[in-house]
């Protein structure tokens, strides 16, 4: 009965089912200062650079979780890492609603909440390269979705609340839904095929395993190559473009021009189901054609929306609205390619800590861009530089993706051979 399942079945769907709920829980946490910005500014205030600058770190822990955070599911498989990250973030958020010192919110929503992003940000990799051969490169478009839909889809319900029920209550109901998300983690994860009795999806053979390096001797390899360079840093771009100067400043930005909260963040709603069906194209697309061509086509796509941003912000909400349709299509969608860049350039073994160490480039974007972000508002009084600097920006990360090599170089993450 149960083999019959099987072949009706495979239970990775269900694994992946799992990752993408968590995953839409703790980036919703990790979205949640972007709605912070107007309240806490009425009741302390703090200054947008201050706040942004308390983002920023949390970007930039993401940055530090996600090579180490690679190492850790590697060696010890994604239950045991999302149970640990899971538990960290909602007691950090918690904690979170009783804070009253710009310090606090460094900490809790910065260094806690960003460490334990990063973490969740590689599970995902992981987890498409330990379950699936075939369809890889769609579930990692669906993994990938998780992230940006539970950052896009959660600003309206979190603005509605911060709204008009608080931001401190907003911010104990958002510490109890990542709560939650503990029990389908403990009755149902697995962390590979094996424990199931099954092979990855579409092998005819166990998949070897790789012996992970540690975080900084895996940097030290990778770095030889110039392809890891040029990836890093079309993925930096990416970073910057999305998470830094639109997820953390396009509310403000519109509330900024008259649009009230929570209608601005009806329009990151948009965003999030358009980014659904562009990732989920991406990853399909990625199955069937170059990765390095749809990553210069995408960045260079989010160049031409960001020019035009500021103008339509002119339009009021209907111009926003039509942004976010646009960006949202694009919004993750470089995802998928670079993670199958990652896997090409230097083998599937080790995807979860290489992806980990180029994940850490996308958040020091985001973190650069969500600081600036906020100093070029409080200088110049408005968002547009920001937004137009983005967009140049995107222009330099596709022609970064045009310059990569697809050469093998897995044999740079080999252990040196024994001496004879």
């Amino acid at each position: 009965m149960a083999e019959a399942l099987n072949r009706r079945f495979f239970y990775g769907w269900v694994v992946v089912a799992i990752t993408i709920t968590v995953s839409l829980a703790s980036w919703g946490v990790r979205t949640a200062p972007a709605v912070l910005i107007k309240p806490l500014e009425a009741e302390f205030g703090w200054t947008r650079a201050e706040i942004s600058s308390a983002i920023a770190i949390g970007l930039l822990m993401t940055a530090v979780g996600a090579p180490f955070g690679g190492v850790l599911v590697d060696r010890f498989g994604p239950k045991m890492i999302l149970l640990g990250i899971t538990l960290l973030t909602s007691v950090s958020v918690l904690a979170a609603s009783q804070m009253d010192a710009l310090w606090q919110m460094s900490l809790l929503w910065g260094v806690l909440v960003g460490f334990a992003t990063g973490i969740s940000a590689v599970i995902g990799a992981s987890v498409a390269t330990r379950w699936f051969v075939q369809r890889r490169g769609l579930v990692q478009g669906i993994l990938g979705s998780g992230a940006s839909v539970g950052q896009l889809v959660f600003l309206p319900l979190l603005a509605w609340l911060a709204v008009n029920v608080g931001w401190r209550e907003m911010t104990v109901i958002l510490g109890v839904i990542v709560l939650v998300t503990l029990a389908p983690i403990l009755v149902l994860m697995r962390n590979s095929p094996e424990d199931v009795g099954l092979l990855p999806y579409g092998a005819t053979e166990p998949v070897p395993k790789g012996d992970p390096a540690r975080p900084l001797e895996l940097l030290r390899r990778v770095a030889r190559v110039p392809e890891f360079w040029l990836l890093a840093g079309s993925f930096f771009v990416c970073g910057a473009t999305s998470n830094g100067i639109v997820l953390q400043h396009f509310q403000a930005h519109a509330v900024d021009h008259g649009i009230p909260t929570v209608q601005a963040s009806s329009a990151l709603a948009i965003m999030g189901a358009m980014n659904f069906v562009g990732v989920l194209a991406s990853g399909w697309l990625t199955d069937r054609h170059d990765p390095r061509k749809l990553l210069a086509f995408f960045y260079t796509f989010r160049g031409i929306s960001l020019f035009l941003l500021p103008s339509m912000t002119d339009l009021g909400l209907g111009g926003l609205t039509v942004f976010a349709v646009l960006f949202g299509l694009d919004y993750i969608s470089t995802i998928p390619p670079t993670t199958a860049l990652c896997a090409d350039l230097f083998g599937h073994r080790n995807v979860g800590s290489v992806y980990g160490w180029v994940f850490a480039a996308h958040q020091f974007g985001a973190a650069l861009l969500a600081y600036l972000g906020g100093v070029m508002h409080d200088a110049l009084g408005n968002y547009t530089l920001a937004f137009i600097g983005s967009g140049v920006l995107c222009g330099f990360g596709a022609l970064m993706a045009l310059r990569i090599q697809r050469t093998d170089h897995s044999e740079t993450l080999a252990p040196a051979a024994a001496p004879a």
